[in-house]
């Protein structure tokens, strides 16, 4: 081949590589363009109708618990050596834009359920939130009602000690939900406050009138009396204080003509100064009638005072005094229940601890568990 031959092969070559870097460009720029258009009428669909913009994000979060109790009893209380895994929850959520949310909580809890098993599934959580403007928000659903320093925060990296404290449990029967709507907020100069109207307890099935059997969980609940809760706080300078009120007209649902209605009120504070902390809490319950004053369970009222020390980021040690009674009405049962809880928690991370602490009791019916718990938990 000559070299004249070679030079006009080069050229067309040149050419046809020129021709089709061209081509690809063109067609580059068109699926630019295409994709600029394809955004230009999502955004139109995004703010159809509102006039702001959507968010779509889904979110997910969740916590869990292992516990291993190892309690010897006395005064006929039984011994209880158990390992179980407490509590497994997910958290989904979903934002349709700046201003409306969905919340929801589903907990598995003691790892099995079903027939014959031990645990039992939950749907703790499923809301809307409406941000009607800065200080106020609508909440429609189910959630969590607004009492104690533990019901709606009860994480288990966010309190001390491997079990939840007994008057969070026996008096505000941690975890409790139900179902209604109402506003909450907060304010600027740090006032926080919710304000719901909601289902309500059904203490007919215990001949004790005891508040936590009475929680409906909103399964097919009797809404023959309503109840409503108005809750106020205030936070600030490492202060947080706050209290609830709540009123029922019938804590039985019609059910129990001896029984009427029921109030519950409660106050708590959580302060901490450098590496001190202290959590207190008071609440109490007043149920009219004669059913209830015929057991003493017209009054059910407990307190704890817990003053923690953290030795550093990743330790801190407790110490926590309880006394509650679900009997504490003006007759002669012996039904008031004290405790001591002697504990420390190490957090690897900030959202994982691990738990150890120690118990004692002493109950005026002579029925103790004393002995020790382990536990782990996390969230996320």
């Amino acid at each position: 081949m000559t070299k004249k031959h070679i030079n006009t092969r080069a050229v067309l070559l040149a050419m046809v590589a020129a021709t089709s870097l061209a081509a690809l460009a063109a067609r580059a720029e068109s699926v630019a363009e295409r994709l600029d258009r394809i955004d230009e009428e999502l955004e139109e669909i995004r703010t159809a109708g509102g006039g702001e913009s959507e968010t779509h994000a889904l979110s997910l979060h969740g916590y869990g618990e292992l516990h291993y109790n190892n309690l010897d009893g006395t005064g006929g209380a039984s011994d209880k050596r158990e390992l179980d895994f407490h509590r497994f929850v997910l958290y989904v959520g979903y934002d349709y834009s700046e201003r409306i949310r969905f919340v929801s909580e589903l907990e598995l809890e003691h790892a099995l359920s079903g027939d014959g098993q031990p645990g039992e599934m939950e749907l703790e959580q499923a809301f809307i939130d409406v941000d009607l403007n800065d200080a106020a928000t609508l909440r429609a659903g189910l959630f969590l009602v607004p009492v104690g320093l533990l019901n709606t925060v009860h994480e288990p990296p966010r309190f001390n000690g491997v079990e939840r404290n007994s008057v969070e449990k026996d008096i505000i029967p941690t975890t409790w939900w139900e179902g209604g709507v109402g506003v909450h907020g907060e304010c600027d100069s740090g006032w926080n406050y919710a304000l719901y109207v909601h289902s309500g307890f059904d203490t007919s099935s215990n001949s004790a009138y005891a508040v936590r059997s009475g929680r409906q969980k909103v399964a097919k609940a009797s809404a023959e009396s309503a109840a409503a809760t108005l809750a106020v706080g205030w936070q600030g300078r490492g202060l947080a204080l706050g209290g609830a009120v709540q009123y029922q007209d019938d804590v039985t649902q019609g059910t129990d003509e001896s029984a009427g209605n029921a109030w519950l009120g409660e106050v708590h504070l959580d302060a901490t100064r450098g590496p001190v902390r202290l959590r207190a809490l008071y609440a109490e319950w007043a149920l009219d009638g004669e059913g209830p004053e015929s057991v003493d369970a017209d009054r059910q009222a407990g307190w704890y005072v817990e003053p923690a020390y953290r030795v550093c980021d990743a330790v801190t040690l407790f110490a926590r005094y309880s006394e509650w009674d679900n009997q504490a009405g003006s007759g002669a049962t012996a039904s008031q229940q004290e405790e001591w809880t002697l504990g420390v928690n190490w957090y690897p991370h900030e959202q994982v601890v691990f738990k150890a602490d120690a118990q004692w009791q002493n109950n005026a019916d002579g029925q103790d568990q004393d002995g020790f718990n382990l536990g782990m938990g996390y969230d996320f």
